[in-house]
């Protein structure tokens, strides 16, 4: 890990509570701390359950965990006690921003509401990420990713004409609701500087993967029309499809542009597709779609698929390889971007991804990976909050603080 004692952080000295579970909210936490807040993440006595998630390491941890964990200080409060609210209330009554996301209505039944802070701490950023949004009809529901998505019509235009639709083995409704937290955080604190006064962040997932639609609302109001699924392509643009080649690996190839389909087409041995009139437009290649992608398909089943995007990369067409994990950790490409910071864990090394974007005088940098349940409570709860060892160690015997 990089040595940041000399170089300054951009969200540094931004105090952070982070509270709820799983991924939106911990995630908007793991961006804010990477480039400097100070992220104190509050979890119950038990831990976050992500920290037993998926693939666990030799201590029953969750390898996900370090990485979504890294530069957070975990305190561990009972917040269904008296006790755990109050210390949360006092950490929250410091803070320049809480992140929450629980149901609606769960933060004002622990009296932990927005409108209890407009007193105290009256610059409080408050954001909360839920399913569905705090108010409407759905408020109430309970909102994974999984479900959001697809209320969302992000599963609607994904997968084949006629099938189940299919998601990505990643909950990208979480991500992405993640990233519009952290940029309504960013905006919020922006304005503050104007108004000195902190508002209500208020993030839904199924209305961050709403923002994924392009033209899919306006296509429809204007011209009636449904955006159905449509495979490995893109409707509407043509070529742009995934292609297996001889050795039975894929690629994609993105030969959309009027002259960069005469590039493609000559580089796959077809000229005569290259010069016909009726494929110059891309209106033209939409009519003719599967005659392209046909030949594409032919041409790309002869060869291997490094000598087919040799020739792309010849040719200037955009094209490349289907990555898995262990490909991407072995491109040099990657390896020189810095995409994998390695950190130590009882010892031992493990690699997490970088967070990304990259800013040229501060970026951000792991400064320590996920660690263990309440590591930082004396920390915090004592240092910050000034709790007396007699007072701290009452909480202990209690189980409030783990």
């Amino acid at each position: 890990m990089t040595d940041l004692s000399s170089r300054r952080l951009p969200l540094e000295g931004v105090r952070v509570v982070e509270l709820g579970q799983l991924l939106a909210g911990p995630f908007t936490g793991t961006l804010l701390a990477y480039f400097g807040a100070d992220v104190v993440k509050v979890e119950p006595p038990g831990g976050d359950p992500i920290r037993g998630w998926r693939k666990l390491d030799e201590d029953g941890t969750s390898f996900w965990w370090r990485s979504l964990g890294r530069n957070k200080k975990s305190v561990t409060l009972d917040l269904k006690t008296d006790d755990g609210k109050k210390l949360v209330r006092k950490l929250m009554g410091k803070a320049d921003v809480v992140i929450e996301n629980f149901r609606p209505g769960t933060m004002e039944n622990w009296g932990l509401g927005p409108d209890s802070f407009e007193e105290d701490n009256p610059g409080l950023i408050y954001t909360r990420i839920s399913g569905y949004g705090q108010t409407g009809p759905y408020a109430s529901k309970p909102g994974y990713a999984s479900v959001c998505e697809g209320i969302g019509g992000l599963r609607y235009v994904n997968g084949f004409p006629g099938e189940r639709p299919v998601r990505p083995n990643l909950s990208l409704g979480d991500t992405i609701a993640g990233l519009h937290a952290a940029l309504g955080i960013l905006l919020a604190l922006f304005e503050r500087q104007n108004s000195a006064k902190g508002q209500v962040v208020d993030v839904s997932l199924f209305e961050s993967v709403f923002n994924l639609l392009e033209g899919v609302i306006p296509e429809f109001d204007g011209a009636g029309v449904i955006r159905e699924p449509s495979g490995s392509t893109v409707t509407g643009i043509v070529p742009t499809n995934t292609y297996r080649c001889a050795d039975r690996k894929f690629v994609v190839i993105g030969g959309n542009g009027d002259s960069i389909f005469k590039r493609l087409m000559i580089a796959a041995g077809r000229p005569d597709m290259a010069e016909d009139p009726a494929m110059a437009t891309n209106a033209g290649r939409v009519e003719n779609e599967a005659a392209i992608d046909e030949a594409l398909d032919s041409w790309c089943r002869s060869l291997p698929s490094d000598d087919i995007l040799a020739i792309l990369e010849d040719a200037r067409v955009p094209s490349g390889p289907i990555y898995s994990v262990a490909d991407m950790m072995q491109d040099p490409h990657f390896q020189a971007r810095g995409l994998f910071q390695q950190v130590e864990i009882n010892g031992k090394p493990l690699k997490i991804p970088a967070i990304t974007p990259r800013l040229a005088d501060t970026p951000g940098e792991t400064r320590w990976p996920g660690g263990e349940v309440g590591s930082h409570n004396e920390t915090v709860l004592r240092d910050e909050l000034g709790l007396s060892e007699d007072e701290y160690q009452a909480l202990k015997r209690e189980g409030i603080i783990g």
